[in-house]
């Protein structure tokens, strides 16, 4: 089949949640035989410059890029308090973006055409006008409940007033907006059954997060002799910041009392200057690292301190592919089908937390045996080559209706 892929921002490099789900998704239907092309925002949040994408990279995908410019313009996010739109959704909205769509779509004739996540169904009148291609929706989360989450974890009033709107008025788009696809993917069954549950005739299949396992021996879990913890993540991700800073202030000081001598190392793209300068013993703040497995195969200890955010968390798919014991909040853990005390360790408080740290200290074992576990979780559910035969299965039905 001939698969258009349109994407909120660049797949390439793959080096945090987003880009790296849409690149697998991307490289698992090319390898299962399917003739892609993507195009993608190029956004100043996310600037990839086309000429440092590897050749190989741009002849299997051909990818073409439009920039957007996503800067908050104060006055025009003020102004929508009085609209019924949804803000985010409007800013991806530009002339550039749909000319270049509707020139793609003259010059080439596609089986699907798969919009990476909700703010680009704007589109979708564009490409019915220029295309009979049958048009999907991968939902990576579902986007409202990130912002309701965000709301209900805001304590300042003023601020959780205007997070009220940007929630309630995405949920009345993303709602609606459901039926005008022909199909869903869904990246958890969770998701999927949200989707369901909505009323929707619209067809829903969950395709989670895949993980092309050759690329990925199965490796020992931690060996070392003093476990050390670690957190990988985008800081410029609203839940990861609000996490990690809820982490330092409430969690760190108990497991620093009790284990002097464990190390907590934070890494990720755009970790803000404040974080560089925080006087915390112990605390190593690395920022953006060149290979994300390596690091983490260098470090035993997870921590995913999530309370808001939706779909699946693609660093947690990651960490445990390395066989690396996870500890996250139950929020965190949402769309792994995962068991705690299994194949990860779920806390909610504080003491939670320390106490699923002091298991891991003094049972070394048990941790092993966790980030085994964990490893054979991923073998079992995401696995991209049998993720992307079910998902042609999919897009092969739709076609033929």
């Amino acid at each position: 089949m001939n698969i258009l892929i349109l994407c909120n921002k660049s797949p390439y490099p793959p080096k945090e949640g987003g880009p790296i789900a849409m690149n697998a998704v991307i490289e698992g239907l090319i390898r299962v035989g399917h003739r892609v092309k993507v195009l993608t925002v190029n956004t100043n949040k996310y600037f990839v410059k086309m000429d440092d994408i590897p050749r190989d990279y741009r002849q299997r995908t051909r990818i073409e890029a439009v920039y957007i410019d996503l800067s908050i313009k104060p006055l025009e996010a003020f102004l929508n308090l009085f609209t019924r739109n949804s803000f985010h959704v409007q800013r991806f909205i530009t002339k550039e973006f749909e000319q270049k769509l509707i020139e793609i779509l003259e010059q080439e004739k596609f089986d699907i055409i798969q919009l990476e996540m909700l703010y680009l169904a704007p589109y979708v009148k564009t490409i019915r006008r220029y295309s009979n291609a049958r048009i999907v929706l991968r939902a990576h989360n579902i986007e409202h409940r990130i912002w309701e989450r965000i709301t209900d974890n805001c304590k300042n009033p003023v601020k959780r007033l205007y997070l009220g709107h940007i929630y309630r008025t995405l949920k009345r788009y993303e709602l609606r907006s459901l039926g005008q696809f022909d199909g869903v993917v869904a990246i958890t069954r969770n998701d999927a059954a949200y989707f369901r549950q909505t009323g929707t005739t619209t067809p829903v299949i969950d395709i989670p997060f895949g993980i092309h396992l050759e690329d990925y021996p199965e490796i020992n879990a931690c060996d070392h002799a003093i476990p050390s913890l670690f957190h990988i993540g985008a800081m410029n991700w609203y839940p990861n910041m609000e996490g990690i800073r809820w982490f330092l202030d409430h969690v760190w000081p108990l497991i620093h009392r009790e284990f002097p001598d464990l190390k907590f190392t934070l890494a990720g793209r755009n970790i803000p200057g404040w974080m560089y300068n925080l006087r915390i013993p112990n605390l190593e703040v690395v920022g953006e690292v060149e290979d994300a497995m390596a690091f983490i195969r260098s470090r035993c200890i997870m921590v995913v301190p999530l309370f808001s955010g939706s779909g699946i968390r693609i660093k947690i798919v990651e960490g445990m592919t390395a066989a690396r014991t996870i500890i996250s909040t139950p929020v965190g853990a949402e769309g792994i089908h995962c068991e705690n005390g299994k194949n990860i360790l779920l806390a909610s408080t504080p003491e939670e937390f320390a106490g699923a740290v002091r298991t891991c200290m003094r049972d070394p074992e048990k941790c092993q045996s966790i980030g085994r576990n964990a490893r054979l979780l991923i073998e079992e559910e995401h696995n991209n080559e049998v993720l992307m035969e079910k998902l042609s299965g999919f897009y092969r039905s739709l076609h033929s209706n």
